[in-house]
């Protein structure tokens, strides 16, 4: 499992974690670097400045930030994240305390699942911060939460011609997950690290996004998988709630 080291540099963290949002979202504001961070106006200017000052970002006429050509193009997400991190959040936390283990955003890119956020919890061993990574779709439980609700002709354009992709198990496994409304990968992506997946809707009912309980392998036990897919689900009818309310608003 991939924990922050143990002699961390904040500052370079956070100049870091303010490249992969750039990279993922294409433009930002001072304040919302700095809200995203937790850290004065003036901090975040300071960052960014470093940032534009070795060119993984730039500044454009109207004072946002904007990605530099250090940063390689990148296919995006089509879900709307910045408003999905700011309701996801309050509803992550709170799962996270109540269960004791990691929680995860994430959104579909190309056969890609990409984390948006990440809540931690406290426990010492636990699975960590795994904001800005990716992982493949096929075997991530949000991944396959988000490809069982992809079109079947999207789905075979995406696996068009892979050899690492067995198309027609993909879509009976697909089956399952869309049956059940849950996906688990178990250890599947990273050996000792076990997660249980569900989806997010918009007010049209698009599946845009997933939520994951991640937990140490030693940790999952499957007579206690109904009681966790129900808090997943509860979860996830609260976000698409306020979702539903802030599109209204």
């Amino acid at each position: 499992m991939k924990n922050k080291p143990p002699y961390a540099i904040d500052s370079v963290d956070h100049a870091l974690l303010l490249a992969q949002t750039l990279q993922q979202e294409g433009r930002l504001r001072v304040t919302d670097a700095a809200e995203r961070l937790g850290v004065s106006n003036s901090t975040a200017h300071r960052l960014l400045a470093m940032l534009v000052y070795r060119d993984f970002a730039e500044r454009t006429a109207d004072r946002k930030y904007v990605p530099g050509r250090m940063l390689r193009p990148t296919q995006r997400s089509e879900a709307p994240l910045a408003l999905l991190r700011h309701v996801t959040l309050p509803h992550l936390r709170a799962l996270t305390d109540r269960l004791g283990e990691s929680t995860n955003l994430v959104v579909l890119v190309g056969t890609e699942v990409r984390f948006v956020s990440t809540i931690e919890c406290t426990r010492p061993l636990r699975v960590g911060d795994r904001v800005g990574q990716a992982l493949p779709a096929h075997l991530a439980s949000g991944g396959k939460v988000l490809l069982a609700a992809t079109p079947p002709g999207e789905l075979e354009a995406l696996y068009d011609g892979s050899v690492e992709v067995d198309l027609p198990r993909l879509r009976r496994e697909l089956t399952l997950v869309r049956k059940r409304g849950f996906a688990v990968n178990d250890q599947l992506t990273e050996t000792g690290v076990t997660a249980i997946g569900a989806g997010l809707r918009d007010v049209s009912g698009r599946t845009v996004a997933a939520i994951s309980l991640a937990m140490p392998t030693v940790r999952f036990d499957r007579d206690r998988l109904a009681g966790w897919v129900t808090e997943l689900s509860t979860t996830a009818a609260l976000i698409e709630r306020d979702f539903a309310a802030r599109h209204e608003g």
